[in-house]
């Protein structure tokens, strides 16, 4: 059975993560002009197709949009991807 502190460490840890997704989200909607849910759906289809954690890509969304350093390749890839797969579902709508 976990400690307390072990418990309250988890739960920081998934509040962080859960910021920097929500902020990665908002990078997404700003340069795609889709919703909320769309972002989402971006990002987890992207840490998918790059076999990444979530967390990772979101990180990286947030690297990029606060250093303009280029995001890593596979990452960058999955989120074309995922973005162009978004596009193709809205064309076919």
């Amino acid at each position: 059975m976990p400690s307390d502190q072990s418990e309250v460490a988890q739960l920081r840890r998934a509040v962080a993560s859960h910021a920097v997704i929500d902020q990665a989200i908002g990078v997404l909607i700003c340069l795609h002009q889709i919703s909320a849910d769309t972002g989402f759906a971006v990002l987890r289809v992207a840490s998918q197709l790059a076999n990444t954690k979530l967390h990772t890509v979101a990180e990286a969304v947030m690297c990029w949009a606060r250093t303009h350093e280029p995001l890593p390749a596979p990452i960058k890839e999955a989120l074309d991807e995922a973005l162009r797969l978004h596009a193709d579902t809205q064309d076919a709508s």
